[in-house]
């Protein structure tokens, strides 16, 4: 009989275990082959990732990344999640999110998505963006309250609007003890969001309410999106998050309730966002932070966050939209993994305006796959274990933390937002992320890689307008976003868009990678590549670019040909009416080009150039 060793694998048991430096030299050895000669931690260094925060991903991990202990699940410090048994009772709760304004058509759209997989609601309830609160009955008009539970966004119109919620529970035979959702008193996110000063007497004064009566219900919500949408990073989320939960503490026991009946008022919102394993990390970093607050108050068991997890707006896309199906699937991963309550996976269509029945049914059907076919949820805490995951968690919370002690420092959630520190800190965050962005270093697919300039436009019913006057809200696509408006402006204008010819030196062998490169960089900014015929030289080149009907033209080729070539061609482009030559590959010394478009080059402002000099506006 054969006796397998410990580790179950008896081929594995003939070899001995690799060391840490053979791998580096397997490394060093590989990228000495693509130009790269390093050696030891530079090896491995330079197949690292740069995050925001300060944080690396590194290619490899390993049993020696340590990081705190853990625990389990349902217990201090909650990392592993904030209920011993996690989702796998019946999965998240799918909360699907509302904003339309008419009582009548949003009750159509709530029972259709109650009827076919959610689980909760996210109505958004008084001023020009939200239903009157008048209205409430009649868009919950045949919904089960105690077993669809709501979530209200009232802003200034709490008042109104949980007095009005709690009525329709009350007349509908809900028992108070049976009431379930959220009130959503948020008065700091509603100063970002506004730039009003917080009133925090109304959320104090409902969150006794429900203390007393409702013990089902919660009155605040700490939102983190505000921050994330002004372009913040996932420890700025986190520790304006945790600001502003040490905020509402200090509010509700200052209005007698004690620190585990505050704790039990609070709901915490995070975005989640297409890179999945920061999105795990966050929404854990983030349980063993708050377990944190919970330890330094005195009521360490009171520190199992509600978390709320939200695909991210920042990451959605006004062209080809379909993509975004695909990101809030992955996002919809990261929080499902990363152990969230509830999650709210926005509607492709979602930057376009008010989503139509198919967007929102496949918005809910992403949970619905991930739960019932992938089984995502029938495992409590799947990242956990992770050497990779474990330590971005504890970098992250560390990270977060740091940040989290200076908003303290200077005074707290409030007084950052009242002095505009935060606003400063994010934007600063976000311009950095605008640089990475502009030169395709964080690619944003179907925008920046892979435009199709021929896909038609989707159209939707324009969004009620959102308040405004406090922190801006961003979009990873905005600066090509504005240059493909200014293409649709020429085409508005002249029936065609801007071109460029693509002057192809040599076989397709040489030519094809740059072509394509600068193909796919052009039709970024919404200038349509012309490459007809497939290559040129000296003597062919004006009279091909004359038929294009470009003004400008783009060499593209391989080096050594570009030595031979590259001079005489650009000058007969010069001689047949280009405006502006460029090349396809790192800055040279090439008489005749007048720019050159090269992998981590400011796209941005290379095809804004490019369209002032042609005059589009």
């Amino acid at each position: 009989m054969t006796v397998l060793p410990a580790d179950g694998l008896p081929l594995a048991a003939e070899f001995s275990d690799p060391s840490h430096e053979q791998w580096q030299r397997l490394v060093e050895g590989v990228l000495r082959k693509s130009g790269k000669d390093v050696t030891g931690t530079a090896a491995e260094e330079a197949l690292s990732t740069a995050l925001e925060d300060g944080l690396t991903t590194r290619p490899l991990y390993t049993s020696d990344d340590s990081s705190p202990a853990t625990g389990f699940p349902g217990f201090a410090p909650f990392t592993r999640g904030g209920r011993a048994e996690g989702n796998t009772a019946g999965g998240w709760d799918v909360r699907q999110r509302h904003t339309l304004t008419d009582p009548a058509r949003l009750n159509e759209a709530v029972l259709g998505d109650l009827e076919n997989g959610a689980t909760s609601l996210w109505l958004t309830v008084g001023g020009p963006a939200g239903i009157p609160a008048a209205g409430l009955g009649r868009a919950l008009d045949g919904v089960l309250l105690d077993l669809a539970p709501v979530a209200l966004d009232a802003g200034g119109e709490l008042d109104t609007a949980a007095k009005e919620l709690l009525r329709l529970n009350a007349e509908r035979g809900v028992a108070d003890e049976s009431v379930r959702g959220s009130l959503g008193a948020d008065p700091l996110g509603d100063a970002a969001r506004t730039g009003a000063e917080p009133d925090f007497e109304a959320a104090v004064r409902w969150a006794q309410v429900c203390d007393t009566r409702y013990p089902g219900l919660r009155a605040l919500v700490v939102d983190a999106l505000p921050y994330h949408e002004a372009g913040g990073s996932a420890a700025e989320e986190l520790g304006f998050s945790l600001a502003t939960g040490v905020a509402y503490l200090r509010a509700l026991t200052g209005g007698g309730l004690s620190v585990e009946a505050a704790c039990a008022q609070l709901e915490f919102r995070f975005a989640a966002t297409a890179d999945q394993f920061l999105t795990i990390a966050k929404l854990r970093a983030a349980r063993l932070l708050w377990a944190r607050v919970a330890e330094a108050c005195g009521s360490v068991h009171s520190g199992a966050q509600r978390q709320h997890a939200v695909t991210s707006s920042v990451m959605m896309t006004r062209r080809d939209p379909w993509v975004n199906m695909l990101r809030t699937t992955l996002a919809c991963v990261g929080a499902g993994v990363g152990g969230a309550d509830s999650v709210t996976v926005l509607p492709f269509d979602h930057a376009l305006g008010l989503p139509d029945a198919f967007a929102r049914r496949i918005a809910r059907n992403t949970s619905t796959i991930l739960m019932e076919e992938s089984h995502l949820a029938r495992v409590i805490d799947p990242a956990g274990g992770s050497w990779y995951v474990e330590r971005l968690t504890a970098e992250l919370a560390a990270a977060a933390w740091e940040f989290f002690q200076e908003t303290e420092r200077a005074g707290g959630q409030a007084a950052v937002l009242r002095s505009g520190a935060a606003g400063e800190r994010l934007a600063a965050t976000w311009a950095a992320r605008s640089r990475d962005l502009a030169r395709r270093r964080e690619p944003v697919t179907g925008v920046s890689e892979f435009p199709n300039l021929t896909e038609p436009a989707v159209e939707r019913e324009p969004a009620p307008a959102v308040p405004a006057g406090g922190l801006p809200k961003v979009r990873r696509d905005e600066a090509f976003e504005a240059l493909r408006a200014r293409s649709d402006a020429q085409v508005a204008v002249s029936g065609a868009r801007p071109t460029v010819f693509i002057a192809a030196l040599g076989p397709a062998a040489t030519h094809t990678a740059r072509a394509s490169f600068a193909s796919h960089l052009f039709r970024a900014g919404g200038i349509e590549p012309v490459h007809d015929p497939v290559s040129v030289d000296a003597s062919t080149a004006a009279e091909a670019f004359a038929a294009s009907g470009a003004r400008i033209a783009c060499l593209c080729s391989g080096d050594a040909l570009y030595a031979e070539q590259a001079e005489s061609v650009a000058a007969a482009l010069k001689t047949a009416g280009a405006e502006q030559v460029f090349l396809a590959g790192r800055p040279g010394s090439y008489p005749g080009v007048d720019g050159y478009v090269f992998a981590g080059c400011d796209v941005v402002a290379v095809l804004s150039s490019v369209l002032d000099r042609m005059g589009v506006a």
